[in-house]
């Protein structure tokens, strides 16, 4: 087992989660697998885990992991030597998550107001004129179209994409708002900092989320404070969760070339048979 392990949960069958420990060293070759346990209670997997030799466990140096509160305590009690570092992306995907919030309440309000619209013109017996933007979307085509601009950096938005951008954040500032905190933060994670200096930055990014004033950002602030210190272990070797994602990705391409997942203990066999 490498000093370096990723944790992370995966569903193989109907949607029933495993605990999958990995090393990283392994690069998602043959002696990845650690550990795959069945659920995800920590009692569970702590005491499968124990079944490893403490010399080898207190070995483990650094452990990537996501933010639940399990994993912690996993972690915390099987290797208690080991750095926890909560996965950037996990972070970077809730504050995305927070800005489609924002997105998707605005597109609900745009189809109600069609709606009520298309009845009123029912019932005056006159058609019904849609309002087109300037690049031909309605309000509520603009909204939904956006969608995937905001997961992207601006570098990276086609010339459709641009024009959509203008007219969204001149339509809904608010979005620009929320899009601009996303950026930020993601602009924290991408600078090789000092953890020192990366613990100032997060600081101003919390005041201007409290400045911004949108309850989805405030709770993925506190949420960030609350797990600050394993987020900050990012900045001493910048170690993510990719390569548990990875690994993920992998068993999932697997189970769909057997076109799923009929006998757990069987495919369980053939995986640990080619990557433990």
């Amino acid at each position: 087992m490498g000093s370096e392990l990723s944790i992370d949960e995966t569903a193989l069958s109907q949607g029933e989660l495993y605990t999958i420990l990995t090393n990283k060293k392994a690069k998602g070759k043959s002696g990845s697998i650690v550990a795959i346990i069945a659920g995800t209670q920590a009692e569970v997997i702590i005491k499968v885990l124990h079944k490893i030799s403490r010399r080898v466990r207190y070995k483990v140096t650094e452990i990537t992991l996501d933010m639940a509160n399990s994993m912690k305590l996993i972690v915390s009690t099987c290797f208690p030597k080991a750095i926890q570092v909560t996965d950037r992306f996990h972070v970077q995907r809730l504050a995305l998550d927070g800005l489609q919030d924002i997105r998707i309440k605005h597109r609900w309000k745009a189809i109600d107001l069609e709606n009520a619209a298309i009845l009123t013109a029912r019932n005056t017996n006159k058609p019904y004129q849609e309002k087109l933007m300037s690049n031909g979307d309605t309000k509520r085509q603009l909204l939904a179209r956006s969608r995937y601009l905001l997961y992207k950096r601006q570098i990276k938005w086609t010339n459709n994409q641009i024009e959509r951008s203008k007219i969204l954040f001149e339509e809904y500032p608010d979005i620009k708002i929320a899009y601009d905190l996303v950026q930020s933060l993601t602009r924290i994670f991408d600078q090789k900092l000092e953890i020192e200096v990366a613990y100032t930055k997060l600081a101003h990014w919390y005041n201007k989320v409290e400045l911004a004033g949108f309850k989805a950002f405030n709770t993925i602030s506190r949420t960030i404070q609350l797990n600050y210190r394993t987020i900050l272990n990012y900045f001493l070797n910048r170690s993510t969760n990719a390569s548990a994602e990875s690994f993920n990705a992998k068993v999932k391409a697997f189970r769909a070339q057997f076109r799923g997942v009929r006998n757990i203990e069987f495919f369980l066999f053939r995986l640990t048979n080619i990557y433990a």
